[in-house]
């Protein structure tokens, strides 16, 4: 795990909690957490529009956020702060608006999923050619048992879409995004990493007027009277942003950023879950086969990754 470093003239304290919890279980509340957004994005569509709800969502995390990280914030550098905004700008308004808008042009959910669930071989296929990182070939083995693992699962529920064409690059592109931001926050030198909040503050604070930008030129930002839309942004509040991204920064600092994508390989079928117990849906044998399959590729490449932390 990183070492306590230096903010600006303050010495920033990593909590006890995230140096003594386990790993396995942080992941695990990953995994929950982070499939929790594609369900309130499905929730969210029968009451506003996706990227009017993402915008609130940042709007609410910020102003909540803002009386606890102040004092940091004034006391960090510009040039800090300027870096992990173009971290979260990447992270959450690239990656958001490139899978949101795909759906909302006509991209298939289940596509749009499948080209979400390539961050794994994307941060790894970075990592390789652009930092020069040797990765085991366990590594890639297990990368590669992940997503078939992946495709087993969503087999059922793709299918080819009314988009134009280059719309099916939006999520694809968005992918990209998170792939980008996960490596240059690991990457990032330990004087000029943020704590959790500051930083999930700062995320949400540009990525919102990202969002405004994007949403405001088709239609009003005004929030939607009803309680629909108030549960759709509590919900992405609450697990999506503060308990999905929070957690996938916080296990970033404790393993690998090849280890922490990888583990989104079993959202998919975690995300179906979600969606029997909230929706109705069924369950099929080939959702666990899938997840099973995934969950193997996942043990390889903690296992390889475990060993040559040993050497």
């Amino acid at each position: 795990m990183n070492q306590p470093t230096p903010i600006s003239c303050q010495q920033q304290v990593i909590p006890h909690w995230r140096q003594k919890m386990p790993l396995p279980l942080l992941e695990a509340a990953l995994i929950l957490t982070w499939s929790s957004g594609f369900v309130g994005a499905r929730f969210s569509m029968d009451y506003a529009p996706p990227l009017l709800v993402v915008f609130w969502r940042c709007v609410v995390v910020t102003l909540i956020l803002f009386p606890f990280v102040a004092r940091q914030l004034r006391q960090t550098s510009p040039a800090v702060l300027l870096k992990n905004a173009g971290i979260g700008l990447l992270a959450m308004a690239g990656y958001l608006a490139g899978v949101i808008q795909g759906i909302a042009l006509g991209v298939p959910a289940g596509l749009a999923a499948v080209f979400a669930n390539l961050l794994p071989m994307a941060v790894a296929l970075l990592a390789a050619g652009v930092l020069g990182q040797k990765l085991a070939w366990q590594v890639w083995t297990g990368l590669g048992i992940g997503l078939v693992g992946v495709g087993v699962v969503t087999l059922g529920a793709l299918a080819w879409g009314s988009a134009p064409l280059w719309a099916y690059g939006l999520p694809v592109l968005g992918t990209l995004s998170l792939a980008i931001a996960t490596l240059w926050q690991k990457h990032l030198h330990a004087s000029e990493s943020l704590d959790l909040l500051p930083n999930l503050w700062l995320q949400c604070c540009v990525s919102s007027f990202a969002f405004a930008l994007i949403e405001g030129t088709q239609g009003s930002l005004a929030p939607i009277p009803g309680m629909g839309f108030a549960l759709s942004v509590l919900w992405t509040v609450g697990l999506s942003t503060l308990g999905g991204y929070g957690l996938y920064w916080v296990c970033l600092r404790r393993a690998t950023a090849t280890r922490v994508a990888s583990v989104l390989y079993l959202s998919p079928p975690v995300t179906m879950l979600w969606a029997w117990a909230m929706f109705n849906e069924p369950l099929s044998w080939q959702m666990v086969s899938g997840m099973a399959v995934s969950g193997v590729g996942i043990w390889m490449v903690v296992r390889s990754e475990a060993r040559q932390a040993r050497r």
